[in-house]
C-alpha cells in the first residue's frame, strides 16, 4: 500500500491550518509506516487529496480511470469559506456547489470533527464519512515553563504582566475583530496576535482591527511552531473568538500546553469541549469581557489539566492509526 499524498497550492497554504494539517498527515504516516508519495508521477495505491482546485479534481478523475482509490480529505466548508476573505460571502453558494462536486469524487471522505462531517452530508453527499481530526504533535505541544519564560523575554513581557494570545489568518471568522475590541475594553491586560495574511485580501473590519494602534495590542505574524508554543506556555490565557471551524488546531495545542482556553460558543465545540469542565466558553463580546476578567483574576477554577485529556485523544500517532483504517477499508472494496 502506498499512498500519494497531495495537496494542490500547499505553498500558498503552508502557514495556515491546513499547512499543519498537511505536515500531521506525513507524520502520521511515518508513525505507521506506511510508505507514501507526494509526487503524482510516482506510483500509488490510493491518492489523498487535501484540496479542491482543477488539478486535484482531474487527478482524482485519472485515479479512477486507472482502478486506483480515492480518499478527499474536506478541510473546507461553505460554512467557513463564506467568512473569509472579500467577495467570499458572495462566491459561497458556488464554492459549496464545487466543494461538493470534488468532494463526491472520493471513494470515501475525511473530515476533521463530527460537526463538519454533519454539514456535509447536509450538502446532500452520499459517501462515506469519517471524522478524524487533524491531530497534534503532542511531543511538541505540552506544558514547557522554561519555553513561557523565553516568550516573555523574546515579546519583553513583564512576569506581572497579564497577556492573552489569540492565533489565526487575517480573516473575519476568526474573531480578529473582537480580538482587537477586547483590547481595547481591557487596556490592563496586553494581547498578541499571531498569524498572517496579505492584508489586501481581508475585509474592511479586518483591515481596520489590523491597523489599529493600541499600546497593548501586538500583531506578531506569522511564527514557527515553536514560538506558538513558548506564546501557550507563557501567556495567561489563550482567547479563540472564532465564529466558524471545521476543527481549530490552535485550540487542540493550547489544551496540550495545559494553558487555560475561552472560545466562542458555536457548534464546532458542542460535542467535545465543555464549558467549566476543559474550556470556558462565550457566547458574545460582552461575555468574553466578562469571562477573561475573571479568568484572569482567578476567581474560576484553571481547566489546563482537564483540557490535557482532549488533547492526548488527538495525537497524530492515534491519527495516523485511523487513517490506516481507513486506507485499508478502501482497498478491499
Amino acid at each position: 500500500m502506498k499512498i500519494l499524498l497531495y495537496t494542490e497550492g500547499e505553498k500558498i497554504f503552508s502557514v495556515s491550518g491546513l499547512g499543519k494539517a498537511i505536515k500531521h498527515q506525513m507524520q502520521a504516516l511515518d508513525y505507521m509506516k506506511i510508505p507514501y508519495t507526494t509526487n503524482p508521477k510516482e506510483d500509488y495505491d490510493i491518492i489523498h487529496l487535501n484540496m479542491y482546485g482543477p488539478r486535484s479534481y482531474h487527478l482524482a478523475k485519472k485515479a479512477h480511470r486507472q482502478g486506483k482509490k480515492v480518499v478527499y480529505h474536506a478541510h473546507s466548508t461553505e460554512e467557513d469559506f463564506k467568512s473569509g476573505f472579500i467577495f467570499c460571502k458572495q462566491l459561497a453558494p458556488l464554492f459549496k456547489k464545487w466543494i461538493t462536486k470534488c468532494y463526491s469524487l472520493g471513494d470515501v471522505i475525511i473530515t476533521p470533527t463530527p460537526y463538519s462531517k454533519k454539514l456535509l452530508e447536509g450538502y446532500g453527499i452520499q459517501k462515506k464519512i469519517y471524522a478524524i481530526s487533524n491531530g497534534i504533535e503532542l511531543k511538541l505541544f505540552k506544558k514547557d515553563p522554561k519555553a513561557g519564560e523565553e516568550f516573555r523575554k523574546t515579546y519583553h513581557y513583564k512576569e506581572s504582566d497579564k497577556v492573552i494570545v489569540g492565533i489565526g489568518l487575517y480573516i473575519e471568522r476568526k474573531g480578529i475583530v473582537d480580538f482587537v475590541e477586547l483590547a481595547k475594553r481591557l487596556p490592563e491586560y496586553q494581547f498578541i496576535w499571531f498569524g498572517y495574511s496579505p492584508i489586501h485580501a481581508a475585509t474592511k473590519p479586518v483591515r481596520k482591527a489590523v491597523e489599529t494602534k493600541l499600546p497593548n495590542l501586538v500583531f506578531a505574524g506569522h511564527v514557527e511552531q515553536k514560538v506558538i508554543k513558548q506564546a501557550l506556555n507563557g501567556c495567561d490565557l489563550y482567547l479563540f473568538p472564532t465564529y466558524e471551524e471545521t476543527e481549530g488546531i490552535p485550540i487542540i495545542e493550547a489544551l496540550a500546553c495545559k494553558t487555560n482556553a475561552l472560545i466562542r460558543d458555536i457548534p464546532i465545540f458542542e460535542d467535545w469541549l465543555e464549558d467549566g469542565v476543559n474550556v470556558y466558553k462565550a457566547k458574545d463580546i460582552d461575555e468574553f469581557e466578562e469571562k477573561i476578567k475573571k479568568i484572569i483574576n482567578k476567581e474560576l477554577p484553571y481547566l489546563g489539566e482537564n483540557g490535557y485529556k482532549l488533547a492526548e485523544e488527538r495525537d497524530i500517532k492515534k491519527v495516523g492509526e485511523q487513517l490506516k483504517h481507513v486506507y485499508e477499508e478502501v482497498l478491499q472494496k
